[in-house]
């Protein structure tokens, strides 16, 4: 049995000695905020209006038009490039639309709160944009990184009850510099050009685990450092029994906590369980758990009251908080190493200013509007009695089978005035088109 302390030492250890190696190399790099002025609100979450029920503008978030061209095209399964409604000089060709749109329910989309609409988080974009600009002029580590974006990092620290947090640009590449930076820490603790067997960081990772997840362990294998092991889909005796048979002394486990295409949980007791026994760094992308799931909205570690077995949380600000960008929540050592070291945090432009003053107050909102958690979780209720579809959350998968089902099903949803699109692959495998 491993307990926490001897986790502690082992992965605190090597971190900080790859932090070490970076540092004598000179390749520790560093965040250093410039400050805009005037400051963002820090201290009073009053300042930020809230409301305690739904209001009229809450609907414009579901209620969306479509031009009259893309409609008929969409129902006959016409390929679009999207400029069906825009003339050579860029300006919508209301002459071919002539001014006709449909209107529909959008059952497509990840703003499960409906803070993409809410004018407090409007308002923080509109504020900054009218004080900064758009900004932000570079990448974090040049002259991208404002109070405003360190004031984002620390509300979603404390969120996730984590020690830190570093934004990246998206969720997608939040989780590619989590792996990229994994497969470093090989390379930095063996000074051998090609490093022994043993050395190497075995990644155990379920098999239905987003792209990113995966495209940012390929790129973690090309190094040479990493062994990968993927398990079957939420199967924890098949990852008890690959974690037994491997004799490597470095385990990371990566995981949805949420999975956007089946909409069940990762089993995070039982993960939190092997943890303690095997002693691996656990990872998990809580893209569609943030705001959506545990009493305040710290997502699918506070809903099953393991925030503090989870190492690294990576998460997005595109689905419930409404907004852009992605987040990884861990302690300072993990975040001085990342951004030592994630490609895809290094080389990316950062959030623009009024982008991180919406997210934070987006965070703010979503944590005190607690109605919109309950009544998101009232609706998944309601609907597993109406329809007697055993649903865990709010993400429902309704599989079709063959993608000429699913599109004409689609298109029969479209008549109806559903804005619901059919999910294929390569997002899901071949015969198991969905609606999510």
């Amino acid at each position: 049995m491993v307990n926490d302390n001897n986790y502690g030492d082992s992965w605190d250890s090597w971190v900080e000695e790859a932090l070490a190696k970076l540092h004598s190399s000179k390749l520790l790099r560093s965040l250093r905020p410039i400050n805009l002025s005037p400051q963002p609100h820090k201290n009073s979450e009053d300042d930020y209006q809230v409301f305690d029920e739904m209001q009229p503008w809450d609907r414009s978030s579901v209620e969306i038009s479509i031009s009259e061209p893309t409609f008929h095209k969409w129902l006959l399964d016409i390929p679009s490039s999207g400029d069906e409604d825009i003339c050579s000089n860029g300006v919508a060709d209301n002459k071919e639309a002539n001014g006709r749109f449909k209107k529909l329910l959008l059952f497509s989309g990840n703003d499960y709160l409906g803070l993409s609409s809410h004018p407090t988080i409007a308002r923080a974009a509109a504020n900054a944009a009218q004080k900064h600009g758009m900004g932000p002029r570079g990448s974090a580590l040049i002259c991208g990184y404002t109070n405003y974006h360190r004031l984002l990092e620390s509300s979603l620290a404390d969120l996730k009850k984590k020690e830190d947090c570093l934004l990246c640009p998206t969720g997608f590449a939040a989780n590619m510099a989590v792996m990229v930076a994994l497969g470093n820490i090989v390379s930095l603790l063996d000074a051998a050009e090609k490093p022994m067997k043993e050395d190497r960081i075995a990644i155990f990772s379920d098999a239905l685990n987003h792209a990113s997840i995966i495209d940012g362990i390929r790129l973690a294998e090309r190094q040479h450092t990493v062994d990968v092991y993927v398990y079957r889909h939420c199967d924890m005796s098949h990852l008890s029994s690959l974690l037994s048979s491997c004799e490597l002394k470095k385990k990371v486990v990566v995981t949805d906590s949420l999975f956007s295409m089946d909409g069940d949980f990762a089993p995070m007791n039982e993960l939190v369980n092997l943890r303690e026994r095997h002693g691996f760094l656990l990872v998990i992308d809580d893209a569609h758990g943030t705001l959506v799931c545990g009493k305040h909205g710290g997502g699918v570690a506070e809903e099953f009251n393991c925030d503090r077995q989870v190492d690294i949380c990576i998460g997005t600000l595109s689905k419930a908080a409404g907004c852009h960008g992605g987040f990884i929540a861990c302690s300072k050592k993990w975040k001085q190493l990342i951004q030592s070291r994630g490609r895809s945090f290094i080389f990316s432009t950062s959030s623009p200013v009024p982008i991180a003053a919406a997210a934070h107050a987006a965070v703010i909102v979503g944590k005190k509007e607690a109605w919109r958690r309950k009544a998101i979780w009232n609706r998944v209720q309601e609907f597993r009695a109406l329809t007697g579809i055993p649903i865990t959350s709010p993400i429902i998968s309704l599989i079709v089978g063959s993608e000429e089902k699913a599109l004409k099903a689609s298109r029969h949803l479209l008549k109806s005035g559903f804005h619901v699109t059919a999910i294929r692959p390569p997002t899901v495998p071949p015969n198991s088109c969905r609606f999510c």
